[in-house]
Parts: structure tokens; sequence; C-alpha cells
């Protein structure tokens, strides 16, 4: 489930400072001549730059680099061409249909004339890795230039000593490791911007190392509403761009100054985290915590009723259920839920281009208690996310209703809950019979009958103890007895 490819942008206005890109595409074709040759100064400016920061990170320069000033048009052109030249459709509109499904975008949301008219608009500097070449927006101010060249030529320097296009290649098709990587390159070369930033103002090398993250986020982001395109946004659009920006940031800062600083970089590209919970909570990564793999049934498409096709099977990540949890139930509630994952995979499957989906999710959790409180909190979203909804039948750790576009299920066994949309009953327990579940409840409601039991989701209580189910089962309010 991403919403974007690499392209490599750094960006100006939409953060206190001019900091590093917000998509980037493996398959850009090399950006052409610039219309016009680059003046000295800049030329002089970029290769000033480029001996600071390869002292300050310590990777030496290897070879010479390109160096060009563009124009707005040129940069627009160059990104047409890569949208274009893309030649993962499917990908594309596997993507697509996942975010409509899970609710995160409206359907038929035009997607790729968001993220065009977003990165036209924002678009600061780019480093490209097929053409090997930096090139820095004609409309930058000489204050903001040296900032741009620090963040864009430290992927400069990374693509020469690890070669970042193979290294983030090397993920797919893991949607989640991906972003997690995206996460170490804007992340490490943002935190070297702000450290070639305190270096020109007269602090020490390394003085960042010993600055608390959360100050890094609130000098990074400041009012996102001053981008009138990015303010307009999906909010998971907005989250994933920024995520690898400000959570990776913080990842570097923590990560890197347990490795002893930049001389230690070398370490995040032949390690790299493997999830984005490693990178949300550095300490796991530190510890090696790694994801548990989750698998679909097998038989899955032969399950599934006729005509329809898988378009992708992949994982959300913590950052993915955050997302669709934060979509439906706020920020605070979603935080808590999902720094339970442990692990996940989802498949979706669609009947002809544009008609209906089936969304399928397994979710791992890290304990029988914590998918108890799952349950609860991901079936208040479902129910937040279909208002058309009948037949609501609700079981101790079994959930459902229909809807106009097919059945929704929620059950939940031991550490996992799976859930699947757009399905009957039928096909949901022929699912989980696949995985080698008991059988469910039997539904003996009559269609529009009221449900008998009412799940409420309460928040964690922040402690060490050990947790305990915090599911209660009450009945509908309109049930209770009146005095």
């Amino acid at each position: 489930m991403r919403i974007k490819q690499r392209i490599g942008a750094a960006v100006c206005g939409l953060l206190l400072f001019p900091v590093a890109a917000l998509a980037q595409k493996h398959d850009s074709p090399p950006l052409p001549p610039p219309a016009s040759a680059p003046q000295a100064e800049f030329l002089q400016t970029a290769d000033q730059v480029m001996a600071e920061m390869s002292k300050l990170l310590s990777l030496p320069v290897l070879q010479p680099l390109k160096r060009s000033v563009r124009s707005r048009q040129e940069i627009r052109d160059y990104l047409v061409a890569g949208m274009k030249d893309d030649k993962d459709d499917a990908k594309r509109h596997a993507d697509q249909r996942a975010l409509e499904a899970l609710g995160l975008i409206p359907k038929n949301y035009p997607l790729d004339q968001k993220l065009l008219a977003l990165l036209t608009e924002q678009i600061a500097g780019m480093y490209d890795p097929k053409g090997r070449e930096f090139f820095i927006a004609d409309w930058t101010s000489p204050a903001d230039q040296k900032m741009i060249m620090a963040h864009e030529l430290t992927h400069a320097l990374q693509d020469q000593h690890f070669h970042i296009q193979k290294w983030e290649d090397a993920a797919k098709p893991n949607d989640d490791d991906e972003l997690a990587r995206d996460a170490i390159l804007e992340g490490s070369a943002t935190l070297a911007m702000f450290d070639y930033q305190l270096q020109q103002i007269g602090r020490k090398p390394g003085d960042i190392f010993d600055l608390d993250p959360s100050l890094l986020l609130s000098l990074m982001f400041g009012d996102l509403d001053q981008s009138p395109e990015l303010a307009d946004s999906p909010q998971v659009l907005r989250d994933e761009m920024l995520f690898p920006y400000g959570a990776g940031a913080t990842f570097s800062v923590e990560v890197l100054r347990e490795y002893g600083g930049w001389t230690g970089m070398h370490k995040l590209f032949e390690r790299p985290p493997a999830s984005t919970q490693q990178v949300i909570h550095p300490g796991l990564y530190l510890k090696g915590v790694m994801p548990t793999p989750v698998t679909l049934p097998s038989s899955l498409e032969k399950i599934v009723p006729r005509g329809y096709k898988k378009l992708d099977e992949n994982l959300l990540g913590e950052f993915g259920l955050d997302e669709v949890l934060k979509q439906f139930l706020g920020k605070e509630r979603a935080d808590d839920l999902s720094s339970s994952w442990a692990g996940d995979k989802y498949a979706i499957f669609e009947n002809k281009p544009g008609g209906p989906t089936i969304l399928v999710i397994r979710l791992r959790l890290a304990t029988d208690e914590e998918a108890a409180r799952m349950f609860g909190g991901y079936s208040e979203a479902l129910e937040r996310k279909d208002d058309d909804r009948t037949n609501l039948f609700r079981r101790p750790n079994f959930f459902s209703f229909d809807t106009p576009d097919g059945g929704v299920f929620l059950r939940c066994y031991a550490s996992e809950c799976f859930t699947a949309e757009g399905v009957t009953r039928d096909v949901f327990d022929a699912m989980t019979h696949a995985m080698n579940w008991p059988a469910g409840p039997v539904n003996d409601q009559k269609n529009g009958e009221k449900p008998s039991v009412v799940v409420e989701a309460r928040p964690r209580a922040r402690s060490a103890a050990p947790k305990a189910a915090l599911i209660s089962i009450v009945p509908p309010p309109d049930s209770l007895p009146v005095r």
C-alpha cells in the first residue's frame, strides 16, 4: 500500500527549513540537459558544500557530480515523464484500490494528479540517482540553497558509497520495508542537513546527536497549511510523505548516537530497519526485535468468488495500521492500539477494473490481550467507515454487518485478528477454516434485529504491569432496564 515511489526532491515552504524529498520514482528517466548553463557561483557553492558534507559524514567523494539549475516547467516535465515511464501500472492500480478499500482515500480519487500538483508546488531540489545529477530549482532563494544542497548532496554521497537505488530495491515487494528504507535515506539526510546548519553557526561536529529528537520535529514541521496542496490532501498522503523525514530523522539521531555518530552510518545501510515499527520505535531496532512473518491461506484465491482477481498481497506495517485506525478513531487511540502490531499481511481483490473489491487483512498482535483490545478498536473503526450498514452481529471476538458492497467481518483468535470486507459469511468462514481456526459463532439473529452485545475498547493503562484484556461486553443502551 504505497502512495508514492521514489522521485527524490527537497521541499521548500512546506517545512520551517527546506527539507528533503517528498516523493521519488526509481524508473524516472534521466534529466534532459538544462535550458541554460548553471552560473559559476552555483557550481562553486555546490562543490564547496559537497566537500563540507563529505568531511562531516566521513564519506569521501568518489566521483564528480553533475549539477544544474532547473525551472519550474523543467521540473514539472521531468515529473510527468517519470509517471509515464513507470512500467508498473498494475501496482499503482492495486495501491489505489487498497487505499480506497481501507477508507483512506475516496473512490476514484485523482492520486497521480494530486502528487504532481503537490510536487510541482514543493520541490526545491533533487538528487537523481539514475542520472547521478543534483539540481536545484531556480526559484529558491540564495539563503536556502546551501541547506537544500546539504540534504541532496548527502544523498549523492550515500549513493556513491551504498548504491541507494539498488539498496532500496532490495526491499521489494514489501511496501512496509520500502517505507522503512525511505526513512533511512530521508531521515539521515535531514539530520545531516541540520548538523550542517549547526556547524555554520559555530557548533561542534556531533552536537546534533545531543539534541532531543522531539526538538528536531518541532524545528522541521512548521504550519503545514502554508502549503495549499498539502493541506488539501488526504491525511494518509500527508503522513506518508512526511514520515521519512520526521520519524526517519528521530530514528537516525537515536541510532547513530549508539553507533558513534556519522562514522557509524554505514551500519544503517548494512542492517537497515525491517519495518516501519522499527523506525517508529528505535529501541526495537537496536534490540533486534523483528516483525513476525504472517501468511494468508494459500487457497485464498480459490475461496474468493469466481471473477475476482488478486491485485496485490502486501503489508500494512505499524505505519499503515496506524493510518487506518487514525482515520476513524483519532491519533491518540490509533497510536495506542497500533503499537501492539507484531506483523500482518493483506490482500486486495477486484472484480473487473473499477468494480467491487474484497479486502482481507490478517494481523498478528503482541499478545492475546492486545488482540482483544484490537478487536474493540478495529470493530469501532469498521462501523465508522460504513454508514450504510445493516444486520449488525456481535459476539465476543466476532463482529459483522452487511453493506451494499458485501459483508464486513472481523474475528480475533489468540493473538491474531482477521478481517474481510466484501464477502459473505460462508466465504469468511472458509477463510478462517483455511487458517485452522475453530468454527465461529452461529448467527441466529433475524435481519434487522438489534445486536445482543456492544463491544467497547478502552485505552490501555500506561503501566509496566502485565496487560489484561480490556474488553467489556455490555448490553445495548436501549436494552437497559428503565427504572
